[in-house]
Order: C-alpha cells, then structure tokens, then sequence
C-alpha cells in the first residue's frame, strides 16, 4: 500500500474483502445442501475431470495442505459422494470420483451457488468478468496453470 493511500483502494485488501463477501453467499447457499465451500469446491474439481483428481492435484489447485484434502475427501466419501479408485496410470495413486450422487449434487450446488452469486457480478459487463477472471487466475496461478492444467507429480500413496 503507497503512504497516504485509503484501505479501500488497497488491492491485497480489496481481494480478501470481496472473497470473504462471495465465500459467505456461496456458504449461505450450500448450507441446505449439507456442503460448505472447500467440500463444494472438491466435488466441483473432481467433477470437471470424469476420470477422477489425485488428492495432491486437489490441494495443489485449491492450495490446501494434501491432509486438508484428506480429510474433506474422508467426509465426501463416507455420505456416498465420491469414490477413492486406483490410477490406471500408476496404481499406486488413488483418484477421487464422483459417484452419481456426488455428480446430481455438484449440479445442485453450482445453481445454488450462481444464483448466490448473481447479484454481486449484476453490474459488471460480462467482458469484464472475463477479465477479471483472467486477472485473477494470473494471481492464483503465477506458474499459468490452471485447474486443468495442474501437473501431476508422480508420488505414491496418494
């Protein structure tokens, strides 16, 4: 922050501000749903990839430590959610899955969560929402990967 400049214009600030601000509409309304937001964002992750997630891709992209993934995935799977399988590739690594369970409630939650959402993006042209998005994934992911992108270390035991 430059001498003299305002809180609000600080953009360390300003990114906790509003992540706090979204993250507290996206708990509001997966509440119901009996998920909160990491627990969303792992079944989300997971979902966008049909052959299944490592748990270190997991932490990596969501930038937990892998036995915060542990344990979210723990509670995901004992409520039916997703599966842990073996990596066709190394079988050493195990994959997260979603059952079809775990695959009806990612949707749910993504509509719950848009909907959340709407009223804060309302006023921001849809271009530059894609900006900001681009934006913010070179501050996310310094390295320019990205959730898709993520490379996956060969480690076992996962």
């Amino acid at each position: 922050m430059h001498a003299n400049q305002p809180l609000t214009e600080d953009l360390g600030f300003l990114l906790s501000r509003a992540s706090g601000v979204l993250a507290r509409s996206a708990s509001e309304a997966l509440a119901p749903l009996g998920l909160r937001v990491r627990s969303y964002s792992v079944l989300d992750l997971v979902g966008e990839d049909g052959g299944g997630v490592t748990q270190r891709r997991l932490a990596a992209t969501m930038g937990l430590d892998p036995s915060q993934i542990v344990a979210l995935v723990d509670d995901l799977e004992s409520r039916g959610l997703v599966t842990r399988t073996p990596d066709p590739a190394d079988r050493r690594n195990k994959l997260i899955v979603n059952t079809e369970q775990g695959h009806r409630l990612r949707g749910e939650a993504q509509q719950q969560v848009e909907q959340a959402h709407i009223g804060y993006f309302a006023r921001i042209s849809q271009s530059d929402l894609d900006r900001l998005r681009r934006l913010l994934q070179q501050i996310a992911f310094p390295d320019g990967t990205s959730t898709a992108q993520t490379a996956e270390p060969s480690t076992a035991g996962e």
